[in-house]
């Protein structure tokens, strides 16, 4: 585990301790000589602020790891965007991901393998709150923002903070198999394959605000009145445009068709509403312009991956 100044904590501590409970339960098995040994690495060796003012205690510094490991980790955190300026130790992640049997990324952890080369041409994942960061800056990554991880070839990339317990699951199945991975889960409480991207925890549409005026008016309006008539020929005549153009325009400005922007406002709207109040299902679908529940359902697993009454029973306020 690869950490440095102002890691945040969680990036670091959750997945080792995912790893240090595979490796007690392998034990309780009497499959002793297996498991797994962890170590963390820093600059240097002692200790090293973390987020929250807590300090971890590296093992060792980066300059005293010789030969090949098993699995680096690069995590994220505040501290990401300095390190990723230190070129000693992007240069230390490129060529120790070269020993490695595979090499994994939580959270902003993925600039750093970005920046050392190792995401060049693949498919990877971040925080949801930094993938147009990630895709911008390393125009030749294939940033999905949803997935909680992804694997490309032997390297991993997995979303924020939590998420990296995620993967730290996925990495135990593949090396001892799905019934120590459940286990493990079992054991910290933890989904084995947690339900859902990780677009149901972020405020999707927040950077996809268009730049000219009638067309960011008319998304306001979208979101007021999700319940109207949203059809593009509706949507045309709403900012005096022909409905060829207003498409044209529209995915241009916004980066996804007037469709499937419609849908995802109403998605939204929806989920605040079974966050924020008690109103039934059905209710909410006919008020966000969907119909029915199914219809309403069917959106939602497209779009968070997960259905409305399991997102309501994860994010509902309590005191609605």
């Amino acid at each position: 585990m690869a950490a440095f100044a102002d890691v945040q904590i969680l990036d670091v501590v959750g997945p080792l301790e995912v790893f240090h409970t595979a490796t007690v339960l392998l034990g309780a098995e009497g499959r002793v000589p297996e498991g797994y040994t962890t170590t963390i690495v820093a600059d240097e060796h002692g200790p090293l602020r973390s987020s929250g003012g807590i300090e971890l205690i590296a093992d060792k510094s980066r300059r005293s790891i010789r030969g090949a490991i098993d699995t680096l980790i690069v995590p994220g955190g505040l501290g990401s965007h300095q390190a990723v300026s230190d070129r000693s130790f992007v240069a230390w992640i490129a060529r120790t991901s070269a020993c490695a049997r595979r090499v994994a990324s939580v959270c902003t952890g993925a600039l750093l393998l970005a920046e050392a080369g190792l995401l060049e041409g693949r498919r990877a994942t971040t925080h949801w709150g930094f993938a147009d960061e990630l895709a911008e800056r390393y125009p030749g990554i294939s940033v999905d923002p949803d997935p909680v991880y992804i694997r490309d070839g032997n390297v991993y990339t997995s979303a924020g903070v939590t998420a990296g317990m995620d993967l730290a699951l996925a990495l135990v199945e593949e090396d001892y198999g799905r019934d120590l991975a459940l286990l493990v889960a079992r054991w910290l409480v933890l989904f084995l394959k947690r339900p859902g991207g990780q677009s149901q925890f972020s405020a999707q549409l927040a950077s996809q605000t268009a730049e000219r005026e009638p067309i960011r008016e008319l998304q306001r309006w979208v979101f007021e009145n999700p319940g109207s008539d949203l059809a593009v020929d509706s949507l045309a005549k709403r900012v005096g445009m022909s409905a060829r153009n207003f498409a044209r325009v529209f995915t241009r400005e916004v980066g996804m068709t007037p469709g499937r922007f419609v849908e995802r406002a109403r998605v939204e709207t929806a989920r605040r509403k079974l966050e924020d109040s008690r109103v039934g299902i059905d209710e909410i679908a006919y008020a966000c312009g969907f119909g029915s529940a199914e219809t309403l359902r069917r959106a939602f697993l497209r779009t968070l991956r997960v259905a409305p009454s399991d997102y309501r029973s994860r994010f509902q306020v309590e005191s609605v």
